[in-house]
């Protein structure tokens, strides 16, 4: 199993900046990808941005030029650094993985608990 923890959300004025941190631990696993989701109320959970292992990037549209993932692989941390915070950007931001585990050799999708992110006009 493997249990991604998140940290970093809170509130903000327009305008600011957040930085959240998705740390992956457990034993004997291999990440894949790692990325960010957000759940605004009554709206489903979009995709914020995505790290493959292989360096590949992805990016919401709404959020390209403001928002900046990274990945630490020795830490197996993802960061998503959010400038230029908007009120629309307000929502739950969940963190999400996809690892092997070594001993079963099978792909598995993994969640973060959630972290709120609030930004006010």
């Amino acid at each position: 199993q493997v249990q991604l923890v998140e940290s970093g959300g809170g509130m903000v004025q327009a305008g600011g900046s957040l930085r959240l941190s998705c740390t992956a631990s457990g034993s004997r696993f291999s990440i894949n990808t790692m990325g960010w989701y957000r759940q605004a109320p009554g709206k489903q959970r979009e995709l914020v941005a995505s790290s493959t292992s292989y360096g590949n990037i992805r990016y919401a549209d709404f959020v390209k030029g403001r928002f900046t993932i990274s990945r630490d692989s020795a830490k197996n941390t993802v960061y998503l650094q959010m400038n230029s915070l908007k009120p629309e950007d307000t929502a739950v931001y969940f963190c999400n993985a996809d690892a092997v585990l070594l001993d079963t050799a099978r792909l598995f999708e993994y969640w973060g608990q959630g972290t709120q992110v609030t930004v006010s006009s």
